[in-house]
């Protein structure tokens, strides 16, 4: 009975290991291509507006997190930086700046959705044509499937 016991919990604790490392790499083995430095440049160059994600936020942790210069122009939005990999990011624009799950979904109602962000090393999003950045003041990237947070940047 000891060894049916044993060997139970230990296949379980594999399964639920190999599960969560599963969630974790399977976006990272799929994700397409980092954008070239030299689309990151040509955004830059383009820029209107420029932040910096920051690792050091409130509601970011060591599996949520970002860093890096964003540069937003009219047509795109771009990270020359890291992001913490994971599933279903998106790319939100927000009329105030957030740095916790609590706070994005209290100003959720207000924000508007640019698009998904694939790329974990780096990304560029196209901004839809209706977007006015500067309607906004700060950039947001959310798990959309875990309700989590991942980090923001002040633009203006």
């Amino acid at each position: 009975m000891k060894k049916l016991l044993a060997l139970t919990i230990t296949h379980l604790t594999a399964l639920i290991l190999g599960f969560s490392l599963g969630i974790y790499a399977l976006p990272i083995l799929t994700a397409p291509p980092a954008p070239s430095m030299a689309q990151l440049a040509s955004n830059a160059s383009k820029a209107l507006f420029v932040g910096e994600f920051k690792r050091d936020l409130a509601g970011s942790d060591f599996l949520h997190w970002g860093q890096g210069k964003v540069t937003l122009s009219e047509r795109a939005i771009s990270l020359d930086g890291t992001l913490a990999p994971g599933p279903d990011y998106k790319l939100y624009l927000s009329t105030v700046f957030v740095q916790t799950e609590a706070e994005f979904e209290q100003a959720r109602a207000s924000m508007r959705r640019v698009g998904d962000v694939k790329t974990f090393e780096n990304f560029h999003v196209a901004v839809p044509k209706d977007i006015e950045l500067s309607a906004f003041n700060s950039v947001i990237v959310w798990c959309e499937s875990f309700g989590e947070f991942i980090t923001a940047a002040k633009y203006r």
